[in-house]
């Protein structure tokens, strides 16, 4: 299974969702049947590593992500995901808007899969600059998308 994690810049939230759901995965031993990636839905911050507040929550939980480079997202990539997975209502309306019909159904918000939480959202913290918020909301929600996931191989 092909997983694409999307905010705005691809420099604070999917990257960080990247590299939380790499980790779960290895921790899994699933690595070589799930791929993972991130993209932003602005070409704004392209070429650009996460953003240093990020940076640090992934050094101080161990999560390898420092080397990550923000891209947008592609036509390609509807076709070659199976999950498009946004962080806010803005991403979502925004891949809704570029998504080939057929590709409607792979998109999903971060919480759509956590009990009493379907349709939050995680705030962008580029403005917040509440980068563990961003973290523990993650957490939360990143081991709903493995079940779903394993369930769906």
């Amino acid at each position: 299974m092909k997983v694409l994690f999307v905010c705005l810049g691809n420099i604070c939230r999917s990257p960080l969702a990247e590299a939380m759901f790499r980790q779960i995965v290895k921790e899994h031993g699933l690595s070589n049947q799930i791929t993972i990636d991130s993209a932003g839905t602005s070409s704004e911050e392209e070429g650009n590593h996460p953003y240093p507040g990020i940076q640090q929550i992934m050094t101080k939980y161990h999560l390898d992500g420092h080397q990550l480079v923000s891209r947008p997202i592609t036509m390609n990539d509807f076709d070659q995901f199976d999950l498009i997975i946004g962080m806010d209502d803005m991403n979502l309306r925004h891949l809704h808007a570029i998504a080939p019909a057929d590709a409607q159904s792979k998109i999903h918000g971060i919480y759509d899969l956590t009990p009493g939480k379907q349709g939050a959202t995680i705030p962008d913290p580029w403005y917040t600059h509440e980068f563990q918020k961003t973290y523990d909301a993650l957490h939360e929600a990143l081991p709903y998308w493995l079940q779903y996931v394993t369930d769906h191989q």
